[in-house]
């Protein structure tokens, strides 16, 4: 064998190596998409605010492994949600602009790997739940796992109401952290679900205007089709913004020393939002729905944050 002959053997014994490593690497990036790491992110903050309201023992040290383990198991149980919801969708993906580029929509990934992956995230997350916190956390998640992929994920082809169905699964996080904490549900809870629960349809109306067109080609009736479409969408974008408002500044007063400044602070972040939620039912343009998702994004961990300050100088 000549020396060129070596030298060239030598060259694709290191490239193959490399090659494997970024076939590796994308494999682990293309099940991390899968995911939905920025909807875990804002899981995280909610469930912490629940368990944070929920932890009864003011007078104890605040339980910081306990609530890593809350944290841990919501995370896998939504993560897992949100996996086994792209395998179930995934030939309706393909059909959409803004999902194609969706790991199990573009091929990427063997839906059976998907569908092991995202089994495997639920049954682990609700039994850590239950192992690591109480049986009613875990009950929660399951619940939470169970409505997402049976009643939101179908309704989604059926009915406009499928917002609603989606909402009311969505909106449990912040009460799994506060029964992990206590191993019951307060009123405090109740009021960061309502919050939760509320914020919903404006953030997924922004999104449902931005790409209707998308959902319609994929058959998706997220939104009322002609011209009710216009009319379900400012309803149900200014209707829940507006009541968020009370809702939000009644839960801060209710956990803060001075109510004045709770109120305040919390009423015009609220009143923010409604804005912008107005100025997508008033203009009924992308641009407007892209303000308002944005506005969304900003509300909701400055909310929470807002509740936990209350708190802590109560």
């Amino acid at each position: 064998m000549s020396a060129a002959t070596n030298a060239a053997a030598l060259e694709v014994a290191r490239v193959r190596p490399r090659r494997l490593g970024s076939r590796f690497r994308a494999k682990i990036r293309d099940y991390v998409a899968l995911t939905k790491p920025e909807i875990s992110f804002l899981i995280v903050i909610v469930t912490f605010t629940g368990f944070y309201l929920g932890w009864p023992a003011a007078d104890r040290g605040f339980p910081f492994l306990l609530l890593i383990h809350t944290l841990i198991g919501t995370v896998m149980v939504a993560s897992g949600a949100s996996t086994l919801n792209q395998y179930l969708e995934r030939r309706f993906d393909a059909q959409m602009r803004r999902t194609r580029r969706r790991p199990l929509a573009c091929g990427r990934l063997q839906p059976s790997g998907a569908l092991c992956f995202g089994v495997a995230l639920s049954v682990i997350g609700a039994a850590y739940l239950g192992l690591a916190t109480n049986r009613l956390a875990s009950l929660l998640a399951v619940l939470t796992l169970a409505a997402y992929l049976l009643l939101y994920t179908p309704l989604k082809r059926e009915t406009p109401l499928c917002t609603l169905a989606g909402a009311i699964p969505g909106a449990v996080p912040p009460l799994i952290g506060c029964a992990a904490a206590s191993g019951k549900l307060s009123v405090e809870a109740w009021g960061l679900y309502t919050i939760l629960f509320l914020w919903q349809f404006p953030h997924f109306m922004a999104i449902a205007w931005m790409y209707r067109e998308d959902y319609l080609r994929a058959g998706y009736l997220v939104l009322s089709r002609g011209e009710q479409a216009g009319r379900v969408m400012s309803c149900q974008a200014l209707v829940p913004a507006f009541v968020l408002i009370p809702v939000s500044i009644g839960l801060t007063v209710t956990t803060g020393v001075n109510p004045l400044w709770a109120a305040a602070a919390v009423g015009l972040l609220g009143a923010g939002f409604f804005y912008y939620s107005a100025g997508l039912a008033i203009r009924k343009s992308n641009a407007a729905a892209r303000r308002l998702l944005g506005a969304s994004i900003v509300y909701l961990p400055m909310a929470h944050l807002l509740v936990v300050i209350s708190k802590c100088f109560r």
